[in-house]
């Protein structure tokens, strides 16, 4: 494995941009099932197989699980005008503690996880969170909402943030999106959560443009190119990458802030989805670690790594 440096603008062409939206919001109904079968297309040419196939299983069962379940309610009109007149997202993660969905989803997820084949530590831990009463419950979403996992509990963690996604990706597909507004960098306008990487599309009318994917609820949000999604500096980006890969997937590094952030070009990659090929790009994420740049944005997924 080596390591393609370059301290210059990421060369991509972007001239073909031309009026992309401001955010394209998550269809459940749909967003699972796409991505299971991208995870076990990746699983078929990656030695990460093993994992990627759990992966696979376990976000069918995000898709699966939503059958049946009662459709969910848009914040009223006041609500969303008060978080967009004082700069805030529409959906409050702190109401949760109030929402029934959240338990059905949980209850639904975990009693059909229980099928899947994983590894002792994984049958575990959802052993774990299926006895797990609601104060516990809630405080591992709440570890979840501020972006650590516990060393200790990472696979616990990560069967409540399935729950989670399921939950907010229901709730921002009602909204309207052109009520959307930008939040602040690196932060999803819709719920508030951070990205899991960015991604430049091939959409038509959006050619060549970056969108960031929130971590929670699966929203994508425009964000400008050649700027840092960390700290929203323009000022040393630089992009990295692992020979012979086609440039379809870099590491955007800032010399400001001293962190990266993953970049996946849909454009060359047609399938890419930036939740599995997060996961799939591995490489990457330990190629990175030998320098002096820190991993921002959330990716769940990879945090056992």
């Amino acid at each position: 494995m080596s390591r393609k440096s370059a301290v210059m603008p990421d060369p991509t062409a972007i001239g073909n941009v031309s009026s992309p939206p401001f955010a394209r919001l998550p269809d459940p109904a749909s967003l699972f099932s796409v991505r299971a079968a991208r995870l076990r297309q990746l699983a078929g040419i990656s030695n990460l197989a093993p994992y990627l196939r759990f992966l696979a299983e376990l976000v069918q069962t995000q898709h699966d699980i939503q059958t049946d379940l009662p459709l969910p309610e848009s914040p009223d009109a006041k609500a969303i005008a008060r978080a967009r007149e004082f700069e805030m997202p529409p959906l409050d993660r702190g109401q949760i503690e109030v929402d029934k969905a959240v338990s059905s989803i949980f209850d639904r997820l975990f009693a059909a996880a229980a099928a899947i084949e994983k590894p002792v530590a994984a049958t575990e831990a959802l052993a774990h969170v299926t006895a797990a009463d609601p104060a516990e419950r809630l405080a591992m979403a709440h570890a979840v909402f501020s972006n650590t996992l516990p060393a200790d509990a990472i696979a616990e963690h990560v069967f409540v943030w399935a729950g989670l996604q399921v939950h907010f990706a229901r709730l921002a597909s009602v909204l309207d999106v052109a009520a959307l507004a930008p939040v602040a960098d690196g932060v999803c306008p819709v719920c508030g959560a951070i990205p899991v990487s960015t991604m430049v599309v091939g959409w038509p009318g959006s050619h060549g443009a970056r969108f960031c994917s929130c971590s929670l609820c699966d929203t994508l949000w425009h964000y400008v190119r050649i700027k840092c999604v960390l700290c929203g500096s323009t000022k040393g980006i630089g992009y990295k990458e692992i020979d012979g890969q086609g440039g379809a997937i870099k590491a955007e590094t800032c010399d400001e802030c001293h962190g990266w952030s993953k970049i996946l070009y849909q454009d060359k990659l047609p399938d890419a989805d930036p939740v599995a090929d997060d996961v799939a790009s591995l490489s990457l994420d330990i190629l990175m670690r030998e320098g002096p740049y820190h991993r921002g944005g959330f990716s769940p997924l990879l945090a056992g790594f």
